[in-house]
């Protein structure tokens, strides 16, 4: 019996310790690759994007149409081999405004991929910018990280880190200890990846309402890559240390007050209806938190023997994002970049910021008020109108501050609305804008202090 526990220990522990390794290699391990910094999933998504450069949006076309045509016979017909499926039914059984946003979000894909219709809906700063430069990235990237999510989900690993930093998690964020895994990978790797690893421990009764929008909305980070692209943008790739070493206090000042104010201070602490589960992390008296969080991962571990099941969940997940995401993503991203790019809409919303611009002394107050709004389309927007402006001070205020504001409907905004975390276009804007406010003084002040 002491034998058969022993071999049964050991292989939980193999388990636990192969898979997650794995999948910290994969996810959470920083390389230099071509004079990059990123990680092994990001090299294998690019490497798709490479070799399938001119097929991806087509096959993007091809997939949306999938999701609208299964949508559109759901509603109609409710057919059995939707509905007696969770899987199926719960990717096509939608409200009917998310059924209106996958058919806007296909009207827009066949547009932009045949040049049909207006300019303004196609071109290459909306609908275009989508197709072939946003899009394609969403669906390498959707391929890899939701085939291998379930090497950091399944086995053990958030069992054990969320119950190693639940004291430090818990009192300063308000969070559980396993949300850390999400920013890392998130800071790593891409946002994208932090919502889907957020969405999926969220609809598995991880997370609490509450505590899904808020690692959504806060620790959804955008990746060291892009903020090296962003701050190259605008001139200034010589600062790019004391540039994310801003982002990083900034955003973790927003990450502290932000989740304590409505509305994310407001949702409810209840868990996902469909779970039927849910998971707190408290360490019995007799344990050490390295002690319970190494057993709590080989049970989690030792549930998980099936590779077919592993594959099945992964391929779940790709199909939940290339069918359930990349309409909602393509639908709200094009619209906003509309706006942005054909109306003053953006201008005009950001003539309130203005005075607080010249109040904190930043040069060409007005030029670049519109763009701490626009980012609430594009987060790559703000420091294309950035470039623009002569004063350094002003440039390295605008990249920082869009870096730290995360939510940008043609990305993460979008994975956000699409996802099954509880947040509305309405609570986004707001923490858009809470987020802007907070961020914004820190970052100027150091910018004084470096120009």
């Amino acid at each position: 019996m002491i034998s058969t526990n022993r071999r049964d220990s050991s292989r939980s522990l193999f388990l636990f310790l192969v898979p997650s390794f794995v999948g910290i290699l994969l996810f959470m391990t920083p390389i230099f690759y071509q004079g990059e910094i990123t990680i092994p999933i990001a090299i294998l998504s690019n490497l798709l994007l490479d070799a399938l450069a001119n097929l991806i949006p087509a096959i993007i076309t091809g997939l949306m149409s999938i999701c609208v045509i299964g949508t559109v016979i759901n509603m109609i017909w409710k057919p059995a081999f939707i509905n007696t499926q969770t899987f199926t039914k719960n990717l096509f059984s939608v409200s009917p405004l998310w059924i209106g946003l996958r058919i806007l979000g296909l009207v827009f894909t066949i547009a932009s991929l045949f040049q049909l219709g207006p300019e303004w809906i196609w071109s290459e700063d909306t609908g275009g910018l989508l197709l072939y430069d946003l899009l394609p990235i969403l669906f390498s990237v959707f391929l890899f990280a939701g085939m291998f999510l379930p090497l950091l989900l399944d086995f053990g690993l958030l069992e054990f880190v969320g119950t190693l930093l639940s004291k430090v998690m818990r009192p300063i964020f308000t969070l559980p200890g396993r949300s850390s895994i999400d920013c890392i990978a998130s800071w790593l790797g891409d946002g994208t990846i932090g919502v889907l690893l957020t969405s999926k421990q969220y609809e598995e009764g991880y997370y609490t309402k509450r505590e899904a929008a808020v690692i959504g909305t806060t620790f959804s980070a955008v990746s060291i890559t892009f903020s090296l692209v962003v701050i190259s943008q605008v001139n200034l790739g010589h600062l790019f240390v004391p540039f994310y070493l801003t982002v990083t206090l900034a955003g973790i000042v927003a990450a502290i007050i932000v989740p304590r104010i409505p509305p994310l201070s407001n949702k409810a602490n209840s868990y996902f209806e469909v779970s039927g589960c849910n998971h707190v992390e408290e360490i019995p008296s007799n344990y050490t938190p390295l002690q319970w969080g190494l057993e709590q991962a080989m049970v989690r571990a030792s549930k998980n023997t099936s590779s077919s099941q592993f594959f099945k969940s992964g391929i779940e997940n790709v199909l939940d994002m290339w069918l359930g995401v990349t309409p909602i993503v393509m639908a709200m991203g094009t619209l906003a970049l509309i706006i942005a790019e054909f109306t003053s809409i953006f201008q005009w919303l950001g003539i309130p910021f203005v005075p607080l611009l010249k109040l904190l002394q930043v040069p060409e107050a007005s030029f670049a008020s519109q763009t701490l709004v626009v980012g609430f389309a594009d987060m790559f927007l703000p420091s294309v109108i950035g470039s623009r402006i002569e004063s350094e001070l002003t440039r390295f205020v605008i990249a920082c501050v869009s870096v730290t504001q995360l939510i940008y409907m043609s990305e993460v905004g979008g994975l956000l609305l699409g996802s099954k975390i509880p947040v509305s276009f309405k609570e986004l804007v707001i923490i858009f804008i809470e987020r802007t406010l907070i961020t914004l003084p820190i970052i100027v002040l150091v910018a004084h202090i470096l120009f």
